[in-house]
């Protein structure tokens, strides 16, 4: 496909709203930061953003990718990143806010659409996150673009081999669902209508053929693992063995189940800062988008 101009188009405007109702006070503790969008083209369909804070000065960026079709809940865990840095929500393309793609996409795919992502917006050594199968996709950005990648953060990753089938990460799911609460279900649904069930399905098994595990291994970065303590769609003992099959691996728990970062979306901003510090010492501010 041949070159063509891309361009960002910038939204004084404030992200969607993500109610309330039901969160916790660490939960409602994020909320204040103001958090911007931006719609960038790429070869595979415009995807949004939602961006943040400020860039600092010795601290990476930290872009973020969600998990499975969704991305609202994921919100205020990046308004919590954006008090010590600026913090980007990078919607894979045909969920949430961003267009269409030309075809299907595989894990790969994904990987390809976030580096052109990272390309278009001028970023650099950033500390990049997944959440669910969002670390999926960040693992292999992590292995093809060491340069632009200064570490990575594996956040409730998936799919453990315990569950890699589709009746078994089913199972795994509704295990894990009765763990979350009501209004996780009330920040999804919107999202998964307009993702329709045939792209989750197929978003879902292509998932389910990738392998975290040997993908790690080609990471050279900072690699962190954070696992909720009581997911029940990873195990602690895969999500251990994640952090230990990284050439450079650490392994944080938390409280929560697998949504952790919904009902406490400041749980995971110590240890993230903790890392982007470590790898940033130094590091002068990012130009604006």
């Amino acid at each position: 496909m041949g070159r063509r101009a891309l361009t960002a188009h910038r939204h004084s405007t404030s992200a969607p709203a993500v109610p309330q109702r039901g969160r916790t006070p660490s939960a409602l503790a994020s909320v204040a930061v103001a958090v911007e969008l931006q719609h960038r083209p790429t070869r595979w369909g415009t995807m949004r953003s939602r961006t943040a804070g400020t860039p600092r000065t010795g601290v990476p960026e930290v872009v973020v990718v969600p998990g499975l079709a969704v991305s609202n809940y994921l919100q205020p865990a990046v308004e919590a990143l954006g008090a010590w840095t600026r913090a980007h929500l990078v919607e894979l393309p045909g969920f949430s806010g961003s267009g269409e793609p030309p075809h299907p996409m595989d894990v790969a795919q994904f990987a390809d659409a976030v580096i052109e992502w990272l390309a278009t917006s001028g970023l650099h050594r950033v500390v990049l996150v997944g959440h669910s199968s969002g670390t999926q996709v960040v693992a292999h950005v992590a292995a093809r673009e060491p340069e632009r990648v200064a570490a990575l953060v594996l956040a409730s990753p998936t799919v453990d081999p315990a569950f890699r089938s589709l009746r078994k990460v089913l199972l795994a799911w509704r295990r894990n669902h009765a763990l979350e609460p009501p209004d996780l279900d009330e920040q999804h649904a919107p999202e998964r209508r307009r993702a329709s069930l045939r792209r989750v399905r197929h978003a879902l098994a292509v998932h389910l053929d990738d392998r975290l595990e040997e993908t790690v291994e080609r990471v050279a970065q900072p690699t962190l693992v954070l696992y909720g303590d009581t997911d029940r769609l990873c195990t602690e003992a895969w999500a251990r063995e994640l952090a230990h099959r990284a050439p450079d691996g650490r392994f944080v728990v938390l409280p929560g189940a697998h949504s952790f970062v919904w009902t406490a979306p400041d749980a995971w901003s110590a240890p993230v800062e903790a890392l982007a510090r470590e790898v940033g010492h130094g590091s002068p501010p990012a130009p604006p988008a």
